[in-house]
């Protein structure tokens, strides 16, 4: 009998073995998962730009206006290859009265009601080097007249024409001189855009730096602070401190919190403005590795001037803005002048009452117009308006000279910037290791009461200091770096031009 009774229990007691298990499971499952959240993302200064340059709104920007630019060049070129069209009106019909004069002078309002529907099928070419155009042109016209059950047909079979300014401004001439440099200038202004998007991450990446630095900073005050005022405390009652040093203390202890605390935040002020800016969106904490190897960069200054003006878009901006300031003067000059226009037409045409008759024994069909604008009298508008332009074209003139001495100056005082910062970061690196040991040092002499609270401040302060020039020092040599490509358009580590 007990053994029966025994028996119906094993079931229950495997069931809860399970659900302890399995709860078990889901708790190591979830303390793994918040570890693994809770680990801070590692980034280093070529990870953010990658980043930067692949998902930030500033990168996307770029390469939509990129393609604006191709796509408008595109629109250019095709102007300048011929063009079919097909036009007319189908239907055109009318239904009404009308005023038609009768022979004796008075008025009678006659019904009509009528298709009169036109296709014109035409092939033109521009021509750039005269301004003028060129086309072949088929045409076909039916004409029904309800009222009276009659049907005609009109048509050209063929035609070719030329359309000429004579004497005229030529658009399309000065188009083909300036529209392949804007062209060009779209492109390289892209690439300054995503150098542009470097300098810019390295911007954010070395605010969030700085700010981590002094968030350890901080910390490790903090936890120094703290520590030597217990220390204090214990030799007071040894009578090797006296109560002003100890209340010094407490104070440095205050101050530390403060300063924590407010690093902490611009930690978190830093660190959002980085994550916005480079379209990052893992929820991770970031944190930044301190880029400390640099390049050993030797960049002639003559050799930076030459890349820059074969690459940078301000240098094809200075040719564009000369030729726009050249067209416009011409213009001026030839708008104030004689205009004349050439219409010419030769082809075929025929009528009939079927559609086939047009192509029977067509009659020639010639067509010839010249049109003209001659300004006589302007009260010197003509003249003023070609001396407005001239001086314009040479106040481009003036600014373009103007600009081109400004980015030289820039070039060399970044090249010359970059050369001392490259020893300016191993001078601070140098300096940031001496004030770490002679901090270290001092505390151990405070410690062995050796040293005053006064002597202990200062070796702090001058091993914070230290630090800061430190990071300070690298974040204004990768920004002069990423700078000196900026400006030049050219990779002086693999001396080569950027292309993206």
């Amino acid at each position: 009998m007990q053994t029966e009774h025994a028996t119906p229990h094993k079931p229950l007691i495997t069931e809860k073995k399970t659900a302890l298990l399995i709860s078990l499971g889901l708790l190591v499952l979830l303390l793994l998962g918040h570890t693994l959240q809770a680990q801070p993302q590692l980034l280093t200064l070529d990870d953010v730009v990658q980043m930067a340059k692949s998902q930030s709104i500033s990168a996307k920007q770029a390469a939509t206006q990129k393609q604006t630019s191709y796509w408008q060049y595109r629109t250019f070129q095709a102007g300048f290859k011929p063009q079919l069209s097909l036009d007319g009106s189908l239907p055109n019909f009318e239904r009404s009265f009308i005023q038609v004069t009768q022979p004796d002078g008075t008025i009678s309002f006659q019904p009509i009601s009528n298709n009169n529907s036109v296709l014109n099928l035409s092939l033109s070419q521009n021509i750039a080097p005269t301004g003028g155009s060129v086309f072949v042109q088929k045409q076909i016209q039916r004409f029904d007249d309800f009222e009276r059950n009659n049907r005609l047909y009109n048509g050209i079979p063929f035609a070719v024409g030329l359309r000429q300014p004579l004497f005229q401004f030529n658009q399309m001439k000065w188009d083909r001189k300036i529209e392949p440099l804007k062209f060009e200038e779209s492109n390289q202004f892209f690439i300054e855009s995503m150098e542009k998007v470097t300098v810019s991450a390295t911007g954010y990446y070395f605010d969030l730096l700085v700010a981590q630095v002094n968030l350890q900073i901080a910390e490790k005050n903090l936890s120094n602070n703290d520590t030597l005022y217990k220390i204090a405390q214990h030799k007071l009652e040894l009578g090797k401190i006296s109560q002003n040093d100890i209340l010094q203390l407490q104070m440095g202890v205050l101050t530390a919190k403060k300063e924590f605390a407010s690093a902490r935040q611009n930690a978190e002020i830093a660190s959002l403005s980085l994550r916005s800016y480079m379209g990052y969106r893992d929820d991770r904490k970031l944190e930044l590795v301190v880029p400390t190897h640099i390049s050993e960069l030797t960049i002639d200054v003559q050799k930076a001037l030459n890349e820059a003006f074969n690459n940078r878009s301000d240098a094809i901006a200075f040719r564009r803005k000369a030729l726009e300031a050249q067209r416009d003067v011409d213009k001026a000059r030839k708008d104030n002048g004689l205009n004349a226009t050439l219409n010419a037409a030769f082809g075929l045409s025929n009528r009939g009452a079927n559609l086939g008759d047009i192509y029977i024994r067509p009659q020639d069909r010639e067509y010839l117009e010249v049109q003209f604008v001659l300004p006589i009298m302007t009260w010197g508008r003509a003249q003023a308006r070609t001396e407005t332009a001239k001086a314009t074209q040479q106040l481009v003139t003036q600014t373009v000279e103007q600009d081109k001495l400004t980015f030289e100056q820039a070039i060399y005082t970044q090249v010359t910037l970059l050369q001392m910062l490259q020893q300016q970061v191993k001078l601070t690196t140098e300096a940031d290791g001496i004030g770490q040991q002679r901090y270290q040092i001092a505390q151990n002499r405070f410690i062995l009461s050796d040293l005053s609270v006064t002597d202990l401040g200062i070796a702090m302060q001058e091993k914070d200091r230290a630090r800061r020039d430190a990071i300070l020092a690298l974040r204004d040599y990768w920004t002069a770096f990423y700078t000196i490509r900026l400006l030049t358009l050219y990779d002086f580590e693999r001396n080569e031009k950027i292309k993206y």
